[in-house]
């Protein structure tokens, strides 16, 4: 008989506003016990998820899981990257940006049983100010709606859409100096964001090409717009084709400076972060192992 691998479930509570008392249960249901042999741990402060994957590398863990959204799996993967433990996702997010792009199921039940399959892919990650993301980091419009959404009582998409129309109404564009690969660029921008997968979660889709495992990170610019033109821009981001419409400019690149006049609002992987002065985003290849 194999020996059983060590699987440390890292679960965060809160994510996603969804409760997840029979999850133990679930687990315990689908994953194969003759193959694996769980362990279940809560997250209860900021960085524990971080904590308890640096903890599951020193206690020689097979794999371990991120139960919980975008900011639950960066944790996890910062934790990880650079290690040969592999990571495995139960989407539980408001967005599930990077499941949904690996095709992990949204299903609870489904995205256990994948488990069982133990096949991994290698992916890349973005470092921000000494900061890995794993999905998107951005500066301007849609941090200012993470800030917001990390602070508001209502979770899921309906909390995100209601951040998004609050912040929108009185929000101003900036003026940004970037250098992506050593060439100069001047914009004025309602946001930039920079992707190494294609998407925030929900489906809507900011840089249709990008990918986890090319190298390179997709350095969206989005122009100011007129406010009528907001439906068309939604409407793009939903059908894949943000790259198509006259106010998205996207370059990518593996080396970025972003310098702006004042510091403003900023997010990694959907949770806002504050960073001071010139912005400085590298590309790191083959970071972290996923299991889908």
């Amino acid at each position: 008989m194999q020996e059983q691998k060590k699987i440390l479930f890292v679960i965060n509570p809160i994510s996603g506003g969804k409760k997840k008392t029979a999850f133990n249960k679930k687990v315990l249901e689908a994953l194969d016990m003759q193959k694996f042999k769980p362990t279940f741990q809560q997250t209860t402060k900021p960085n524990h998820a971080f904590e308890l994957g640096k903890m599951a590398i020193e206690e020689g863990y097979d794999a371990v899981v991120a139960v919980g959204g975008d900011g639950t799996i960066n944790e996890l993967g910062s934790a990880l990257a650079g290690s040969d433990i592999p990571m495995g996702i139960i989407p539980e997010g408001s967005g599930n940006g990077l499941a949904l792009y690996l095709g992990i199921p949204m299903n609870e039940t489904a995205a256990i049983k994948r488990l069982n399959r133990f096949e991994t892919v290698e992916v890349d990650c973005g470092i921000i100010n000494g900061k890995p993301f794993f999905n998107i980091a951005g500066l301007g419009f849609d941090a200012s709606v993470s800030d917001r959404f990390a602070n508001d009582s209502i979770r899921g998409p309906i909390g995100y859409l209601k951040s998004a129309i609050n912040v929108i109404s009185n929000y101003k564009p900036c003026k940004y100096e970037l250098a992506i690969d050593g060439q100069v660029y001047e914009r004025e921008a309602f946001m930039i964001s920079v992707a190494n997968s294609p998407q925030y979660g929900h489906n809507a889709y900011i840089a249709p090409n990008a990918s986890v495992n090319d190298g390179l990170l997709d350095v969206c610019i989005v122009h100011k717009f007129p406010l009528y033109i907001l439906p068309m821009m939604v409407f793009h981001l939903f059908n894949r084709s943000a790259d198509q419409s006259e106010y998205v400019e996207i370059i990518p690149g593996k080396d970025i400076v972003i310098k702006r006049k004042e510091d403003g609002p900023s997010h990694v992987d959907g949770e806002p972060i504050t960073l001071v002065g010139d912005v400085e985003i590298k590309g790191r290849q083959n970071a972290l192992k996923i299991i889908c």
